[in-house]
């Protein structure tokens, strides 16, 4: 049974404020663990500390491009003293992914990233977002990333809500890479013009079916991630926390 994350960029400006306070509000709401997107200069020993104190997880980090390159063991040890199973790169420049020459090298780079987080025990994943869904040589670069890429060492954290936002089905994509897609940001948006971030199980999206075709692959989090607000921000993803939890059971 998939777990329940909040992807912390979500409230970047309450955690700026009060990062633990945060946490605390997190875990009231209902989560099972976070997803982060940076550490406010905290230390892993007290960020450990205060997510075993408040009863989450850590459900793995986004870590940029340039860091996993530069400073890849020092991502590593983080990772490993608060006990977080995943490393995730959030994203590329454009140098990255501008033709299906430079996926196929970011895919032998991704390779080599992900064989040295796994000998650590850490699996290493991409987060899309819909640029990789232009095509290349009649193929989705994001299609090219992982073909070239090692299966054993490169997963996927598909974005539902981005790779909707280009007309596809984010089922399809789940059957297509299966196993491959070990988490799963959940994403609602208002409708396909507007391509507005809202609650989840508010909008358009068909979870129950994502959720349906998820449990066959044996998805580890289903992690929530909302860029607009049109309410105060802990409420939200209370709101976004709940109905996931009734999906589950459902």
């Amino acid at each position: 049974m998939p777990k329940i994350g909040l992807q912390l960029y979500s409230i970047k400006e309450r955690c700026a404020e009060d990062f633990f306070g945060a946490l605390e509000k997190v875990a009231e709401a209902g989560y099972d663990g976070v997803e982060f997107a940076g550490y406010y200069e905290k230390t892993s020993k007290d960020l450990f500390n205060t997510l075993k104190g408040i009863g989450l997880q850590a459900a793995g980090s986004h870590i940029s491009i340039e860091q996993l390159e530069s400073n890849l063991n020092h991502v590593i040890e983080y990772s490993h003293k608060i006990e977080s199973p995943y490393i995730v790169c959030p994203g590329l420049p454009d140098s990255y992914r501008d033709s299906a020459d430079a996926y196929k090298r970011t895919a032998e780079l991704f390779t080599k990233i992900g064989e040295k987080t796994s000998e650590a025990g850490i699996a290493f994943g991409y987060h899309n977002h819909d640029i990789e869904l232009k095509k290349f040589e009649g193929e989705y670069g994001l299609d090219l990333l992982f073909r070239y890429s090692d299966p054993k060492a490169v997963f996927m954290e598909l974005d539902t809500f981005w790779l909707e936002a280009t007309g596809l089905k984010s089922v399809d994509w789940i059957r297509k890479y299966k196993e491959r897609v070990k988490l799963l940001h959940m994403k609602d948006m208002n409708n396909a013009e507007d391509l507005k971030n809202v609650e989840v199980g508010s909008g358009i999206m068909d979870f129950h079916a994502i959720h349906q075709t998820a449990k066959a692959y044996q998805v580890d989090w289903y992690t929530v991630e909302q860029e607009e607000f049109d309410k105060d921000e802990f409420v939200s993803i209370k709101e976004s926390a709940t109905f996931l939890q009734q999906l589950l059971k459902a």
